[in-house]
Formats: structure tokens, sequence, C-alpha cells
């Protein structure tokens, strides 16, 4: 029997388990690895406090960090997958994973994160990390005056447009249908940058390189001619899904599968769970965010087990 169960080895479960282990709650860490998300990305610039830094020694410094300070009170359960969480008769909750291991705790923090829906297309696999990115945040400083491309055509999208333009020559923006999904006022904002290029009705088809991305292929549904772009970079903005089947039939979940919280605290509708990172429907979605986030569910959570 535990405090707390912290599904999630991102920001915001590391975060928690350090401030778990500081309170001398007894919690178990759930993870499939440590780092979430960013572990792919070459060189993040916005962790606060480091000018720029690895994906992997993002991670390393995590678990760095916890191995310091969790003595007996925070036990990893790494190279695991939460697959199902259930409430028990007696209040408890049952976290099983999917090699069969079952902990039960009074109260949970639910930071499964999210896994961005990825580019299905010939040579988007083999560049990743090499030229194709789904983090502009992380990576976009990267691309310093070069020709770069985004697919999507939502706000991430035309948001992510915005961000590379400082950094890019040029940027084009690569959306399958005619019509985009963004807000008009964003559209028109990010459109009329002398540097920014739309391809409306555009899919792409392929990804070309080298030993990096150098350019793409992309059929053009008015012609149905498939042309070719020459791009040395290729921001992937065509969503994420959040990671939270194995929460659907017990706490409340947005339109996309997010979990609900209240942003004061973190809780969920149900007494005793909280959610913090990338699974939850904060409005913004950023290492540093979760990480606080999962700060804030934490010192809640204390004071609720606390007073039981």
């Amino acid at each position: 029997m535990y405090d707390l169960i912290i599904i999630g080895g991102g920001p915001a479960g590391i975060a928690a388990a350090i401030y778990a282990a500081r309170k001398h709650l007894r919690a178990v860490l759930i993870a499939e690895e440590i780092g979430g998300q960013s572990t792919v990305s070459e060189g993040i610039e916005n962790w606060i406090g480091t000018p720029k830094i690895h994906g992997a020694d993002l991670a390393k410094s995590f678990k760095t960090h916890l191995d310091a300070v969790k003595n007996d009170f925070v036990m990893l359960a790494t190279g695991e997958r939460a697959t199902e969480l259930t409430k028990t008769p007696e209040g408890m909750f049952l976290a099983k994973t999917k090699t069969g291991k079952e902990f039960t705790a009074k109260a949970v923090l639910l930071a499964s994160g999210a896994s961005r829906k990825k580019l299905k297309v010939p040579g988007a696999d083999t560049f990743e990390n090499k030229g194709v990115t789904y983090c502009a945040s992380c990576d976009g400083p990267l691309f310093g005056d070069m020709d770069v491309a985004v697919i999507g055509g939502g706000n991430a999208g035309f948001e992510t447009a915005l961000q590379l333009l400082a950094y890019a020559k040029s940027v084009t923006l690569i959306h399958r249908h005619q019509e985009f999904k963004a807000d008009p006022i964003t559209v028109a904002k990010v459109t009329a940058h002398p540097n920014m290029k739309v391809l409306r009705h555009a899919e792409i088809t392929e990804v070309m390189g080298d030993q990096f991305v150098t350019g793409l292929k992309y059929l053009d549904k008015n012609s149905g001619e498939t042309k070719e772009l020459k791009v040395s970079g290729l921001f992937v903005e065509t969503g994420v899904m959040p990671n939270t089947d194995f929460v659907a039939n017990l706490v409340d979940l947005d339109e996309v599968h997010r979990v609900k919280v209240d942003p004061r605290n973190q809780r969920t509708n149900v007494e005793g769970i909280w959610a913090a990172g990338d699974c939850t429907d904060e409005l913004y979605h950023q290492n540093n965010i979760a990480a606080g986030d999962g700060v804030k569910a934490l010192e809640d959570m204390y004071l609720w087990i606390k007073k039981r």
C-alpha cells in the first residue's frame, strides 16, 4: 500500500515524485521510461535554467535528481505501462501494468502524457530527428536561416510556423484540405509574413534526404501532380493523442480524450485522482508547465492525504 501512485515519467511525473520524496510520502512511479516526449529532441532551449540541453541529457538529469532524493520513499517501476486503473470497494486505487504488476494507493496522479501523431509516409521514420521533428519549441532554433516546412492546418501548425519565422529563411505550411482549421485571425497574421508560404489542398507523400532531410514530395490535389519542395526541416503538427485509454471509464475526459482538471489544484472529477501535464486539458503544453502542474498537484495531494 502506497500513499500515491504516479503514472508517467515526464516532467510532470518526475516533479511530483521529487516533491513526494521531499514530503516523505510513500509513492510508486510507473513509467515506460524517464524523460517524456522531449527525450528525442536534439536540443531543448526553453527548459528554464539551462540555455540548451539534449533531450536524452534532460532525461538523465531527471533520473539523477530523483535518485538523489527518493531514498525509501519513492519506488521506481520503470519499463512498465499502466493499462488499467480502478477504484476498490475500500476506496483505494489499484493500478495494473502491461506485465501484470499491481500497485495500490490512497491517491493517484495521472501524468501519462501524450503521443504525437506521427507522419506516415516513406522517409518520415528514417529522418526523424534528422530534419523531421515534432517540437518547434525544442528544435526550431536549430534551423536558423534554413528553408523549412510545417505539416498541419490547425492553430498548432500556424503557431509553429510563427515560431519558426523568427529563425528560418522561409517557412512553407502544407495543409491537405482547402480550408484551414486555425482561427482566421491567426491565419491572417502568419500568412502576412513575407517569408511565409502556404500550400493548400496538398498532401505530403515522401520525405527525401541523404544524412539529413533535403526535401519532400507532395501531391497537389488540385492538379493531381506530384511536386517537390526543397527544405532542410519538416515540422509535423498534425495533433497529439493523450495517453488516457486506461482511465476512460474512470475520470471525465474532454472531446479529444484529455483529462479534465481544476487548474487551481489539478484535481479531476474523482476524489483522490489528480492529473498534470500533456494528458490534461491544460491550455498550454510545455515541459516547464507540466513540471509546475505536477508540483501543484503534489502540494494539494499532500494536504489531502494527511487529512485522511
